[in-house]
Order: C-alpha cells, then sequence, then structure tokens
C-alpha cells in the first residue's frame, strides 16, 4: 500500500514558499479579502480608462435622480452619475492607500531597523515614535495635512507620517526578536558590516510582521484619506475621492442619500477586504500562532 502522505518520488522536499502559498489559498479570510481586492483594483482601473464615462460631466436635466436602470447609484446636484465619481475616485483612493503603505513601510521599516539594531539609538528614537504617537492619528493627520495645505501630495505625506511609528514599533519589535540568532552573530564574526547585515540577515527575516501590518494600514489610510476628504482637508472638489462624494452627499441626506451611502458602502467593502486579507496573513505568517 501507498501512503498517500508521503514525500513525491524524487525525494524533493516542498519549498516553504509552496506550503505559505497552499495554506494561504486554503484559508478562506485571505481568500475573500483577495477577491475583495481584485475587484476594487479592476474598479479602479475602468474608473482610470474612463469606461463608465466622465465623472465631472454636469447635466442639470438629470440632478437628484435616484438609483435606476440608466443611473445605477443616482445623480448628485449637478447631474453628475454617482456611479461613474465612485468608479473613479476608486483609483484615487487606493493610490493614496497605496502611496501611504510605500512611504510607512520604508519610513517605517528603517527607523525600527535602526532602533532595534543599535541600542544606543533605541531610547532616542522610539521615545520620538512614542510622542507622535501620543496624538489620535486622525488628529495628527489633519494638523500636518492643513500645515502642508490641500492637495493630494500633502494628504499622502500626512498620512504617512501619522501611521510611521505604529510600523517603526513593529520593525523593531521584530528585529529585537532575530538580531541575536545563530546566524546574524555568524555573519558579524565573518565581518560583515552593519549595513549588510541589517538587510540581508534582519530584514528577510523580518518581514511578516511588516506586511500583515501594512494591508491594515493600507486600510487605515482609506478610512483618514476619506476623512480628511469630509473634512475639507483631502484633494479639493471637483476631484472624485470618496471623501469627497461623502461630503458633497451631506447636505443632501433627506431628499438624495444616495449620494453618500454608495460611496460609504464601498468604502467599508473595501477596508473589510483589506482586513480580511490582513487576518488571513497573520494567521498563516505568525509563527507564535502556527506554533499552536
Amino acid at each position: 500500500m501507498t501512503d498517500a502522505n508521503a514525500e513525491p518520488v524524487s525525494g524533493r522536499p516542498t519549498a516553504p514558499w509552496r506550503k505559505t502559498l497552499r495554506r494561504l489559498f486554503g484559508h478562506r479570510g485571505f481568500v475573500i479579502g483577495a477577491v475583495i481586492l481584485v475587484i476594487m483594483l479592476v474598479i479602479a482601473v475602468a474608473g482610470v480608462l474612463g469606461v463608465t464615462g466622465d465623472p465631472l460631466a454636469i447635466s442639470y436635466k438629470s440632478r437628484l435622480v435616484p438609483p435606476s436602470q440608466e443611473f445605477l447609484f443616482g445623480t448628485d446636484h449637478y447631474g453628475r452619475s454617482i456611479f461613474t465619481r465612485v468608479m473613479a475616485g476608486a483609483h484615487l483612493s487606493l493610490v493614496i492607500g497605496a502611496s501611504v503603505v510605500a512611504i510607512t513601510a520604508v519610513l517605517g521599516t528603517l527607523i525600527g531597523a535602526a532602533a532595534g539594531y543599535f541600542q544606543r539609538l533605541d531610547g532616542i528614537i522610539m521615545r520620538s515614535m512614542d510622542a507622535l504617537m501620543a496624538f489620535p492619528p486622525l488628529m495628527l493627520a489633519i494638523a500636518i495635512a492643513a500645515a502642508l495645505g490641500m492637495g493630494l501630495v500633502n494628504l499622502v505625506v500626512a498620512l504617512g507620517v501619522t501611521y510611521t511609528p505604529r510600523t517603526a514599533r513593529i520593525a523593531r519589535a521584530a528585529v529585537l526578536g532575530v538580531r541575536r540568532a545563530e546566524y546574524v552573530e555568524s555573519a558579524r564574526l565573518s565581518g560583515a558590516s552593519d549595513s549588510r547585515i541589517i538587510l540581508r540577515h534582519i530584514l528577510p527575516n523580518s518581514m511578516a510582521p511588516l506586511v500583515v501590518d501594512l494591508t491594515f494600514v493600507f486600510a487605515y489610510a482609506i478610512l483618514a484619506e476619506a476623512a480628511l476628504s469630509f473634512l475639507g482637508v483631502g484633494p479639493p472638489p471637483p476631484t472624485p475621492t470618496w471623501g469627497n462624494i461623502i461630503a458633497e452627499g451631506r447636505d443632501y441626506m433627506v431628499e438624495a442619500p444616495w449620494i453618500s451611502i454608495f460611496p460609504g458602502l464601498i468604502i467599508a467593502f473595501t477596508v473589510l477586504g483589506l482586513n480580511m486579507l490582513g487576518d488571513g496573513l497573520r494567521d498563516v505568517l505568525d509563527p507564535r500562532l502556527n506554533a499552536s
């Protein structure tokens, strides 16, 4: 009889990355989150290509039309299609979220790695991060965005600075967990420079918790962008971000609630997908959960 769990005849062990992929795609939450994210990416690409039309096209004959076969999400007070604007807003909102993740990943990882590896810098760096984290994230983002001025780039910078301390703390904790590992000590004794040890040995083995954290930063950035645009410190109207669309509909909540409801649902749908994706990554990549 043959054992179903036996290794292949070739005797080659399964590569670790194949095992990880198999576990990820066997995780229901990860799969659902990935599907939602792919759907949002398709919507964003369609919005960029203008598949559904011009999000800035005005038609006063179609003002405040409720959802119908012609206008799936209805129209706003300028007769603009909410569906078209939401599609276009997907691109900007996802670009803002991805840009914030990129800034946070670079700054947070470098700051956290420096604090975790160079003990003499740990106190200074982390106390500075703690000072930034003492402020509520949204309030800190509003202050930075207000100081820099309105605009897409300034909003991304404000959110990137806001969420960097969170990533820095996670990067520091991950580096502290591997800096005393045998392979790191071997590299140090062989004469490798500190930068080489950090880049070639420590960071590659500290990426799992960082990847998980960045999925949640993506979700937080989308929510924060919507909040800041709603408050008037994001990209100026008529830029069709999800936050701007909700803000434009607040004066018409009684007679045309669909203006704010549909972009709000899209935001909730996207954040749900990112959170499920992050939960799946955490369940698979966190060694403490795997050990249990």
